[in-house]
């Protein structure tokens, strides 16, 4: 019997290490929409459909990678991963979220300054814009309406899109301020914050889940001093090794050198996602270091968009550019293959780093009433920065000139959300079928 269609009540067997390797590289080639429709995306696989991971328990660990600097979608499949198969779990979910992108993208930054555009594989593109948008407010509303279950969480995520779409405040501010509320809220009006209170208790009719948040926590997240030491030695080894080993290599001034230390203080730095992160990289990669010009740039974020994966893979395009621009004593090719994998490594590593080392002592907090009021209001704000990058990257796409909708993109999303909420299953033939209209569109002019 499969986990889809298990009672209610019953609790699905833990799955395997392969069938968790296969989700793993299957939610790594189909995760569309940015932040706003991985995260979601991942809530309805893991929580709604398998029942691997229960409701609470995803969201007090998506509330603390939201704390954290680098793509919050990639560090909450490495904490889901590292819960059900511990490091290794971790590790093979981490790696397998941007893999498939990873591949892609260099192979697409290859064809971009090679062969410059490509008609017909811009067509797909075009296609898969409009299912990709689908995807995103399906998937939205559907983590929406789990997380805001009254007014007050409303009015928070509100308040939080409101600051950030129209006011432009920083990320780190809307979400402390979020905590603040939560704690303080929590201590007059505690039903209204601990929303996850009595989760998976006896009485309640929530269906059960392999880590559910009712039961003790697993023997290996609990946290030891030794083994936090061990993976900090061992995750700062990782991160920094390649890029002394480029330097030693190539110099302290190389461009490789340059995009390795550059790129590692981003990634200390990239709080607030992509979006957040995206105007500092652009002007010190244009205007200080020069591995693109603006108009790449643009063309960079046009492709990381319309890829599978986090969206700050758009660095792996930048540091592809800058070594094909900027060679050396290398071949253009060669350059830019190290340039993007290292990019690519010391952007990503650090994600590791964070979840493996604190996520022990953050689940030891689970049940930590003030924390969980916090944590709550948290999820609430970034519901509203969700909502925000989701409007954001419409705008783009429907609007690509201002004041000039696409209405292609329009029919072809409408009909896209119409089919993604009559056939939730139903997302790689949306996608193919989207795709598929996008090439007939450009076929015929």
């Amino acid at each position: 019997m499969s986990a889809s269609s298990l009672p209610p009540a019953a609790t699905p067997a833990h799955p395997t290490f392969r069938t968790a390797l296969r989700f793993w590289l299957k939610l790594g080639c189909i995760s569309f929409g940015g932040p706003t429709g991985q995260i979601a995306l991942m809530h309805t696989e893991l929580v709604e459909k398998k029942r691997w991971i229960g409701e609470a328990r995803f969201l007090h660990a998506l509330n603390y990678c939201m704390l954290l600097p680098g793509p919050e979608a990639q560090q909450l499949a490495i904490y889901c991963g590292w819960l059900l198969h511990r490091t290794w779990g971790g590790l093979a979910a981490g790696l397998l979220f941007v893999l498939p992108s990873a591949l892609l993208l260099w192979g697409l930054s290859y064809v971009y300054v090679a062969y410059g555009s490509v008609p017909w594989i811009s067509a797909i593109f075009y296609g898969l814009k409009p299912a990709v948008l689908a995807l995103v407010a399906t998937a939205g509303i559907r983590l929406g309406t789990k997380v805001l279950k009254n007014s007050i969480l409303v009015s928070i995520a509100a308040l939080a899109f409101v600051a950030l779409f129209f006011f432009h405040t920083p990320f780190p501010l809307i979400i402390s301020s979020a905590a603040v509320i939560g704690y303080f809220g929590g201590l007059r009006w505690e039903k209204i914050f601990n929303v996850t209170a009595g989760h998976g208790s006896p009485t309640t009719t929530t269906p059960s889940a392999v880590i559910d948040d009712a039961q003790a926590a697993p023997a290996h997240t609990r946290p030891s001093w030794t083994r936090a030491g061990q993976v900090l030695l061992v995750g700062l080894a990782a991160w920094w090794t390649p890029v002394l080993l480029i330097g030693l290599w190539q110099g302290s001034g190389a461009m490789l050198t340059q995009e390795g230390i550059f790129f590692s203080k981003a990634a200390l730095v990239t709080f607030g996602g992509a979006y957040a992160v995206l105007p500092y990289v652009a002007q010190q990669a244009v205007e200080h270091f020069h591995w693109l010009t603006a108009p790449q740039m643009l063309d960079g974020l046009g492709l990381a968009e319309t890829t599978p994966g986090p969206l700050i893979m758009v660095l792996q395009f930048v540091g592809f550019l800058g070594g094909w621009q900027q060679p050396g004593n290398l071949s253009p090719l060669l350059a830019a293959t190290l340039g993007a994998a290292l990019t690519t490594w010391v952007t990503f590593v650090p994600c590791f780093i964070w979840i493996l080392l604190g996520a022990p002592f953050i689940e030891q907090l689970r049940r930590q009433t003030r924390l969980t009021c916090a944590l709550t209001a948290v999820t609430a704000a970034v519901v509203g920065v969700m909502l925000n990058l989701a409007l954001w990257f419409g705008q783009h796409v429907i609007f690509p000139q201002a004041g000039h909708p696409d209405w292609f993109i329009i029919i072809v999303a409408g009909l896209a959300y119409w089919a993604l909420r009559r056939f939730p299953a139903a997302l790689f033939p949306v996608i193919i079928a989207s795709v598929s209209l996008g090439l007939l569109h450009h076929l015929l002019g």
